[in-house]
This record gives structure tokens, C-alpha cells and sequence, in this order.
């Protein structure tokens, strides 16, 4: 990372080292979620976390997160910090938007049009099958295909995205010095190096929990997924699968919700009909999508 100034304007700066060191304190210290991170600067009235904590404090979690990272292998990584002219207007959605985040590789791909695609990680083999094709529409039609890298249609989806020559943004659950599962370890490298990854896990905490603790950041991570998307569709998704989270988000934060009509066929699942009431749009076939995308496009260009 390098070592930039920040001008925030009327003479003002910050330094990112100073900001990643604050940020990764707090969570050292007492913060355990993104919403009372954001809780506690709004009530102590402050735009940065550097004003929560001493600059020494700070510069010294900055080196340890830094040697943490390095002794992973990751060294060319960057942040992006609320309150900045380079953090992505679309994340200010998010009920809790993130004060700082982590990526790796080409942030150019943030302002391109993406959607998400997200689903159980035990798909069925008609599940994956629908994925493959999914995406393979998708990226012909020049979108950026997000997901999670978790096991089964966020694999899938990357792998396919991959093959087909489209562009991915990964949105992990773990610090940029991890992967999960440990399996996907060369396929996130390859959306690091190729494509962009985004992690918003702060990376000292995550090496002091164990992983009862940690599983928090995953359902997170969809909430992230969902803003910096143009839409979520879901392919195959249980009951009581994390990939509802994503869909509440998406909902709130006024992206479209695409369902694939195999879930309404599921007389096991009641979810999707709740989801359908509140907005979200059943997906008969592959034009259901394409012309809600194109639709919401000519509403954006027209603003």
C-alpha cells in the first residue's frame, strides 16, 4: 500500500496508514459489529476513526495488520475509507455503510453495471446447471458478476464468470490473509490479480476469534454484496440459508431481487412468496431478468 496523504479539501487530510491502524484497534477493542462501529461515531460526532483513537495506538495495530498481511502474501492491497471522494457512492446504501474496507485489483470494476449471483452451498445438480447458464447470459451481456466465493453457486458463479471471459467481483467473508474454504484459495487469488476482491473484515480481530465468532462476518459480507450491485438473483437457496440476508438487504436498499422460478416449485420453502410480496421478481425465464436490467438502465441514464 502506499504511503498517500489523503486531501479531504479546505486543507484538511488524513492518512490512510493512521486510518487502517484506528480502524483495526477499535475492532481490537471492544468493537464487534459494523453497526456499533457506526454507533459509536455517530455519537461521538466524528467522520474518521483516527479520531477515536491515538495516533500511536493506531501506527502500531497499522503494523502488526500490515506484518500480518505480508506474512500471508499480500502486499499489494488498498483501502477505500467513507467520507473520501474514491469510496463508491452505491455502498452509502447499506444501512451500516462501511467506514473502511480492504480490496485487491481492479477497482474500475466497482462503477461497471454488475449484478450478484448467490445461492446455497449445496446446490442441487438442476442448481448448478442454472447457474452455469445464468452467468454465462450475464456476462455476455457485459455484467460483472459478484458473489462470495463460498461453497457451491458462488464457486460456480466465479468459475463460470472465469471461463467465459467475463469480469468478477469477489466479496469475501474473511481478511484479504484468508480463504474460505480453502479450496477456493486459487480462485481468489485469481480474482485478486485479475478481477477485484473486496474484504471488509478487519484482520487482527478475525485472528484473535475463532471461527464460532468469525461466522458473523459472512452474512455480512452479503449486505456489501448487495449494494454494490445493480441486482441479486438467487438461484437455489434453503429456508434458512444465509442467502436471505442478502435478499432483506437488496430489498432495503432498493436493488432488484430476482428468484428463480425453481424456488417457487420448492413446496418445502415459504420464503419465496414472502419475498415476491415485498417486491422481489420470479424468474420464469432468462428475458425476466434482461429486461429489468435494461429497463433500470434507461431510468438511470435518463437521471
Amino acid at each position: 500500500m502506499k504511503n498517500d496523504t489523503l486531501i479531504l479539501g479546505a486543507g484538511a487530510s488524513i492518512s490512510p496508514h493512521i486510518e487502517i491502524g484506528a480502524f483495526e484497534a477499535l475492532w481490537s477493542n471492544g468493537i464487534s459489529s459494523f453497526k456499533q462501529l457506526r454507533d459509536k461515531m455517530e455519537h461521538e460526532n466524528v467522520k474518521f476513526v483516527s479520531k477515536l483513537i491515538p495516533d500511536e495506538t493506531a501506527n502500531k495495530c497499522y503494523l502488526k495488520t500490515i506484518e500480518t498481511l505480508k506474512n500471508s502474501g499480500i502486499e499489494n492491497f488498498n483501502i477505500r475509507i467513507d467520507g473520501t471522494a474514491d469510496y463508491p457512492e452505491k455502498l452509502k446504501d447499506a444501512e451500516y455503510p462501511l467506514v473502511l474496507f480492504y480490496f485487491m485489483g481492479n477497482w474500475n470494476l466497482v462503477y461497471s453495471k454488475s449484478v450478484a449471483v448467490v445461492g446455497t452451498r449445496k446446490p442441487t445438480e438442476e442448481g448448478k446447471e442454472r447457474t452455469r447458464k445464468l452467468v454465462k447470459k450475464l456476462v455476455e451481456l457485459d455484467y460483472t458478476i459478484v458473489s462470495g466465493l463460498a461453497t457451491g453457486i458462488d464457486t460456480i458463479a466465479h468459475k463460470t464468470t472465469l471461463e467465459n471471459n467475463g469480469m468478477a467481483i469477489g466479496v469475501i467473508g474473511t481478511p484479504l490473509s484468508h480463504s474460505y474454504p480453502k479450496e477456493n484459495k486459487e480462485l481468489q487469488a485469481s480474482i485478486a490479480k485479475n478481477h477485484l476482491l473486496i474484504s471488509q473484515v478487519p484482520v487482527l480481530r478475525y485472528d484473535n476469534n475463532d471461527w464460532r465468532v468469525n461466522r458473523f462476518y459472512f452474512p455480512e459480507r452479503n449486505k456489501t454484496m448487495s449494494a454494490i450491485s445493480e441486482a441479486t438473483i438467487i438461484v437455489e437457496a434453503g429456508e434458512t440459508s444465509g442467502t436471505l440476508i442478502q435478499a432483506k438487504a437488496a430489498l432495503k436498499q432498493g436493488r432488484k431481487l430476482f428468484i428463480l422460478n425453481n424456488n417457487f416449485e420448492n413446496p418445502n420453502l415459504t420464503w419465496p412468496r414472502k419475498f415476491e410480496k415485498q417486491g422481489a421478481i420470479r424468474v420464469r425465464e432468462f428475458e425476466d431478468i434482461e429486461k429489468e436490467l435494461i429497463d433500470s438502465s434507461h431510468l438511470i441514464n435518463q437521471n
